[in-house]
């Protein structure tokens, strides 16, 4: 898609009063984005669903959100990000296939989004140590069926970097969908995990750059995590929880969603135990389970696995060429060392470390990955 077509399918995003499904509805009526930005009110007025109200805060809001596109336009091609339009034939089919899927994501790693197989994983931020023994076994008799079956899941505490951790361990490629914009990591404790991530799956988000880690933010990406999956599984869950909104949302997609039992006393087995009682979800206690349930046993090929690192060539930065020479540096030894005001460095150096150019230790210091 040309940067003018991108642009202005970004600028869709930010209009007020535009969510996913209307995104959607005035694609079909105006053929592309460039025309919505190009027609009048009384055009847009006339639009069914949009009324009057609606068609005066697009209007508003047009120039104000081409201005944002722009900036984000500039943002993802200085650090490489692929960006997806819903009319991109690359745009993942089974997201695809979901009424209210983003009109565009931001993605930034190797992970084939159209994998052959791709099963989300979800649970609770409380994670009890059945639920990790639970899904480290899962993933890891996954692995040794399918070794190229793709994992997804939020990045969050618990149950989702549980899951993430034991892809890796196990050479599964995995994705985290993310709750705001690709320039951090939240929550910043799991920022090694999720560079580790972009060698063997990647980082997704429908948020732009800026775009903070809101409450509802991570409401919103949870129909990422399910509608990218043939199947989403929920290892463990309170009656309340994000997990369970992922399970409702695939549950809706016509996607299959499956559960983890738990003894009828555990808090964090209760949200499991109830959608299998209502049957929104099947009762599995293995990755075999999983795999007969999904019919998916005539697929098994036990194949063996090899693992070929690739590390990406070192950029002339003067930056690289500092840690080259000294080793290692704090970050605000090097922001003085460098003259570079530390919000600006911070960005540069995340930018560094997502390329695998660099690594961060503990206290700040980053050396040479």
């Amino acid at each position: 898609m040309a940067s003018n077509d991108i642009l202005y399918m970004m600028g869709l995003t930010e209009l007020k009063g535009v969510g996913d499904v209307l995104a959607h509805h005035l694609l079909t009526y105006f053929d592309s984005a460039e025309n919505v930005f190009k027609a009048k009110q009384a055009t847009l007025e006339k639009v069914p669903r949009i009324g009057v109200y609606i068609a005066e805060q697009i209007v508003n809001s047009m120039t104000v959100s081409l201005k944002r596109a722009e900036k984000e336009l500039d943002y993802i091609e200085k650090n490489k990000i692929s960006v997806f339009a819903i009319t991109d034939e690359s745009y993942p089919k089974r997201l695809k296939e979901c009424q209210d899927s983003p009109v565009v994501f931001y993605y930034k790693g190797k992970a084939n989004l159209d994998a052959a197989k791709i099963v989300s994983v979800v649970g609770t931020r409380n994670v009890t140590e059945y639920g990790r023994k639970l899904t480290e076994t899962f993933v890891r008799e996954l692995a040794e069926i399918f070794p190229d079956i793709l994992i997804v899941s939020g990045l969050a505490y618990g149950s989702d970097i549980c899951a993430h951790r034991n892809a890796l361990k196990n050479n599964l490629p995995t994705v985290g969908v993310l709750a705001h914009g690709l320039d951090r990591i939240y929550p910043s404790v799991h920022r090694n995990v999720a560079v580790e991530m972009l060698n063997n799956g990647g980082l997704l988000t429908d948020f732009m750059s800026g775009t903070t880690p809101d409450r509802e933010n991570f409401l919103s990406r949870n129909r990422l995590i399910a509608g990218l999956a043939d199947a989403t599984i929920v290892v463990e869950s309170a009656n309340k929880g994000g997990s369970l909104v992922t399970a409702d949302i695939a549950f809706s997609y016509g996607r299959d969603v499956f559960a983890f039992p738990g003894r009828a006393t555990d808090e964090f087995s209760s949200g499991c135990n109830r959608m299998i009682q209502m049957n929104k979800a099947g009762l599995i206690g293995s990755a075999r389970d999983f795999v007969m349930s999904m019919c998916w046993d005539a697929d098994v090929k036990m194949s063996p696995r090899q693992t070929t690192l690739i590390f990406p060539p070192r950029p002339d930065n003067p930056i690289i060429r500092l840690l080259e020479k000294k080793g290692e540096f704090q970050i605000n030894l090097l922001a003085e060392e460098m003259n570079i005001p530390i919000h600006k460095l911070t960005s540069i150096l995340f930018s560094l470390e997502l390329e695998g150019h660099i690594k961060v230790l503990p206290g700040g210091v980053y050396k040479l990955a």
